[in-house]
């Protein structure tokens, strides 16, 4: 009898939920910001590679030059 009453509770509290969207917008905004941050971190790690890779050319070009004299 308590597990039936459990169940049917369960239901209730299933149905509220399913018809409540009060939440709806929040979770849109949430993945939205997700969204955003994660292709600014793409961004931001192509924008390092490139940079990293423009001051190892400096450093081997400073390095040959000084080598070089």
């Amino acid at each position: 009898m308590a597990s039936e009453e459990r169940s049917e509770d369960m239901r209730r509290f299933l149905d509220r939920l399913r018809r409540d969207d009060s939440g709806q917008d929040a979770t849109e905004y949430v993945l939205l910001v997700v969204l955003i941050a994660l292709a600014i971190t793409a961004g931001m790690t192509v924008l390092a590679t490139g940079i990293n890779g423009a001051f190892s050319n400096a450093s081997e070009t400073l390095n040959s030059t000084a080598g070089g004299s």
